[in-house]
């Protein structure tokens, strides 16, 4: 059993982008799927998909090497927000990783966004990982 699947989801992606790996599985969340889709969004990553090969489902992740170095896009993947110490943060104080190179993952009531989106809408929640 997992406690924390967030932190076992930016491991797992972490760990494939270390050995070099294209393509990481990974299993299926709501949470998990708007966090992907923001990574891709962002150009952390190439590609999604999702498959329904089991009761809970897969998502398949394809990384994104420099083409030139062969260096991983996600230099670093870093859990905030923990099952036994959650950080909450407003809108004003909203954190601005490597002053904004890089995005911060919040959960916010209007659903999963990065810090710069939460700004704009003025909403603040619980920040989930920095990404950069």
């Amino acid at each position: 059993m997992i406690t924390d699947p967030i932190a076992d989801y930016l491991n797992r992606v972490r760990n494939a982008m270390m050995a070099g790996h294209k393509v990481v599985e990974i299993p299926a969340s709501n949470l998990k799927l708007e966090i992907t889709r923001i990574l891709q969004d962002q150009g952390y990553i190439l590609n999604h998909k999702v498959l329904d090969d089991s009761p809970q489902g897969t998502i398949k992740i394809a990384l994104k090497y420099d083409r030139i170095t062969n260096e991983p896009a996600i230099r670093s993947l870093k859990r905030v927000s923990k099952p036994g110490l959650r950080t909450y943060t407003g809108s004003s104080t909203m954190p601005r990783v490597i002053n904004g190179l890089g995005i911060a993952i919040v959960s916010t009531s209007k659903g999963v966004m990065t810090d710069k989106q939460a700004r704009k809408e003025n909403v603040g929640g619980e920040v989930l990982c920095y990404v950069y």
